[in-house]
């Protein structure tokens, strides 16, 4: 694209990378399924030459998401749990991690019972006080990783105020940026390192593919990544990179509708007899709203509220009807699910009770139906508490 400047994010999510293909003109990035290409000669190919390590789908993908973070270089993956591995991967035994103590529960699964197994060593401290984070850096320490709203207990760190520290203590900074997704929030303009999404989220946006990426600010983090793709070969298929790619052309369309919805359930969940309190970055009584005001361009969609009991929260869990009670999250739909048995059950019961979960949490990824039908759905829920 040969713009005279920037353009707009609406415009890179439907256009970059997505440049219509050169050989039929068709607007849509062709799917390649392809395993292999054939060569010009011993060592005369300078293109494509097995699916493990480049796809021409797959490059048209990482295009459009590095264009969107405003970074270097992208990398997919096979899910987002692969992406954060890879990540990690880059490291050595003996490598220390700071990192938030609240994040989504399958992050610490990982670190702990897998790559702990492998030299690296892993500590989870409040992220949300800069000043928690310098202490916390040892020698050792190669990789700052911090969520931000949190999974789920929705919680802001200052990315600015962290970068910081970490340019001056040389360590890399990795923000999950899954709940924000790069249309309210940029964490590489605000001193990232290295960003990370589960794709299956908002980016896909619509429940029907996996998928993960890391987004690069240097050229070292890609090609290490690269690496690990053609080593490890946890990529992305062609087909659910086409996902992606038809996905995000609506991310920003999608993102304000969310956004919008968002705030009027939260609002109206401040408002319900039966809700005990409500977790959202948007209400001016989250402790992190001013720095919300500034970080970010909008609140999303994601809310956590309690309920008082597993008991109350297995009552309305049961009752819903439009919205969609099962995992995941960031689909067209609304999507409701129960943190402490479901994200978060691997933590254990102490861990969650440390960190602030309980039983009678319960967290929605607010979808773009018509809000008023959402909020009918949730009233006639919550009165069977």
């Amino acid at each position: 694209m040969n713009y005279k400047k920037k353009p707009g994010f609406a415009t890179l999510a439907i256009h970059a990378g997505q440049e219509p293909d050169p050989l039929t003109g068709a607007v849509t990035v062709p799917i390649y399924p392809t395993s292999t290409y054939v060569q010009q000669g011993i060592g005369e190919n300078k293109g494509y030459e097995y699916s493990r390590v480049t796809n021409p789908t797959r490059t048209r993908l990482e295009e459009n998401l590095a264009a969107l973070e405003g970074g270097l270089a992208a990398r997919v993956f096979a899910s987002g749990m692969a992406a954060i591995h890879a990540l990690v991967s880059t490291l050595k035994s003996g490598d220390h991690v700071v990192c938030g103590n609240d994040l989504y529960g399958g992050t610490p699964r990982l670190f702990n019972q897998v790559m702990s197994d492998f030299g690296l060593e892993f500590s989870y401290i409040d992220t949300t006080r800069a000043a928690n984070i310098e202490k916390a850096i040892r020698k050792n320490t190669r990789m700052v990783y911090v969520e931000t709203p949190t999974n789920p207990l929705m919680r802001l760190s200052d990315l600015g105020a962290i970068s910081a520290i970490c340019r001056r203590k040389k360590v890399d900074l990795v923000v999950d940026n899954t709940f924000m997704s790069p249309y309210f929030q940029q964490p590489l303009a605000l001193g990232a390192d290295l960003v990370v999404h589960s794709t299956t989220k908002f980016l896909n946006g619509h429940s029907d593919g996996l998928g993960g990426v890391v987004v690069c600010a240097k050229q070292e983090h890609a090609d290490k990544l690269a690496f690990l793709q053609k080593a490890s070969g946890a990529i992305l298929s062609p087909f659910e990179c086409w996902l992606v790619l038809r996905g995000v052309k609506t991310l920003a369309a999608r993102m304000e509708i969310h956004d919008r919805n968002g705030r009027v359930v939260a609002y109206f969940l401040t408002k319900h007899k039966k809700v005990k309190s409500v977790l959202y970055p948007g209400l001016p009584g989250h402790p992190e709203h001013e720095l919300a005001k500034r970080q970010m361009s909008g609140f999303g969609s994601m809310i956590t509220f309690e309920t008082g009991s597993l008991k109350n929260a297995n009552k309305m869990l049961k009752r819903v009807r439009l919205c969609s009670f099962g995992e995941s999250l960031g689909g067209v739909e609304t999507l409701i699910s129960h943190p402490a048995t479901m994200t978060h059950a691997g933590l254990g019961e102490k861990a969650r009770r440390e960190i602030g979960i309980t039983d009678g949490m319960v967290r929605i990824s607010v979808g773009i139906e018509k809000v008023d039908d959402i909020l009918e759905d949730l009233d006639q829920a919550l009165t069977a508490i």
